[in-house]
């Protein structure tokens, strides 16, 4: 078994770019080991005076619209511009062995041959929100080994796909054409939240269905999105196989943060995000000391079965539980 590294190690490592340690530390932070856990925090609480200096852009779109293959040939694309680019791609988790089903690293096999680019595949697990449970924490320490473009790569839209938003600086969706109904193809909500709508594979014989898809959903964000004094939220072209649109995207995301550095929101964007991070980091800890309490796992095995036969309403179970642990801090 590998001997665990110092908190010096670690951040000596990180601050050297050194991807190896990178790797170790998003493994340990990763990890639900009390002991890891404890050195995870210390090693966070280390480097966050060498954290914020890069820019994050969240990626979501529906399953087949190509974000593997944008994010690859986008990645390409900043390091040729002098940049350092880390991919914390997503994948989503099997039910049964909880590991990732997809593999991004080995769908981005350019990119990630190139020494100045990272990428790290991880199992969403039961997280929601298409993110995994630590990538905030990957994404802080991939800033530490002085990667100034971090690229999160969700699972995929849903419901609930929205949470890489209150992580990120730039949301950038991606959207297929010619796939039936476009305006049917995406929930309202992330469309509402994004900061970029993307028509991908838009090339070939697909061209001209993606300038109509441009069309119409340029006229449906002026319909249901409130017009920012700051940002009005663009809809481009871009086709990753083509090279063509990628330019003009990183144009457009330098803009942003041009201007959102200009007028404070940049900075108040991550301070609200911090705050949310807490609040989630709360929920977490207090959830799992929940489900620890002896009473609790002891009424709740039992009131399982009760529920299952449907003898007992769930609300009563719940509030009984929760009195329990309250009582227990008395």
């Amino acid at each position: 078994m590998r001997k665990r590294r110092s908190i010096e190690e670690y951040k000596a490592g990180l601050l050297a770019s050194d991807r190896v340690v990178l790797s170790q530390a998003i493994t340990l932070v990763e990890s639900t080991l009390e002991a890891d856990r404890t050195i995870a925090a210390s090693l966070i609480q280390e480097i966050l005076p060498h954290t914020g200096n890069s820019i994050r852009i969240g990626i979501t779109g529906v399953p087949g619209v190509g974000k593997s293959t944008f994010i690859e040939a986008f990645g390409m694309l900043l390091l040729e511009a002098g940049k350092k680019v880390a991919v914390l791609a997503v994948d989503p988790s099997s039910q049964l062995s909880k590991g990732s089903i997809l593999g991004d690293k080995t769908r981005m096999e350019t990119l990630a041959s190139d020494k100045r680019a990272f990428i790290r595949p991880s199992p969403s697990g039961m997280t929601l929100g298409g993110v995994s449970a630590k990538t905030r924490e990957s994404m802080l320490l991939c800033e530490a080994a002085g990667f100034d473009v971090i690229l999160i790569e969700t699972v995929g839209v849903g419901q609930s796909e929205t949470a890489v938003k209150h992580m990120v600086d730039f949301f950038l969706l991606l959207m297929l054409a010619g796939a039936g109904d476009e305006l049917q193809g995406i929930k309202k909500g992330i469309m509402e939240m994004a900061d970029a709508l993307v028509i991908h594979k838009a090339e070939g014989a697909n061209l001209e269905a993606a300038k109509k898809a441009k069309a119409n959903y340029q006229n449906a964000l002026h319909l249901f999105k409130e017009s920012d004094k700051f940002w009005n939220t663009p809809v481009l072209l871009a086709s990753s196989l083509a090279k063509l649109g990628l330019e003009e995207i990183w144009k457009m995301l330098l803009e942003y943060q041009e201007k959102m550095m200009r007028s404070g929101y940049w900075d108040e964007n991550r301070a609200n995000q911090r705050l949310q991070w807490l609040e989630d980091q709360i929920q977490d800890l207090l959830g799992e000391a929940f489900l620890r309490h002896p009473k609790v796992k002891d009424s709740l095995a039992k009131g399982k079965l009760l529920i299952q036969s449907g003898q007992l309403y769930p609300g009563v179970l719940a509030k009984e539980l929760v009195r329990y642990f309250l009582d227990s801090g008395k």
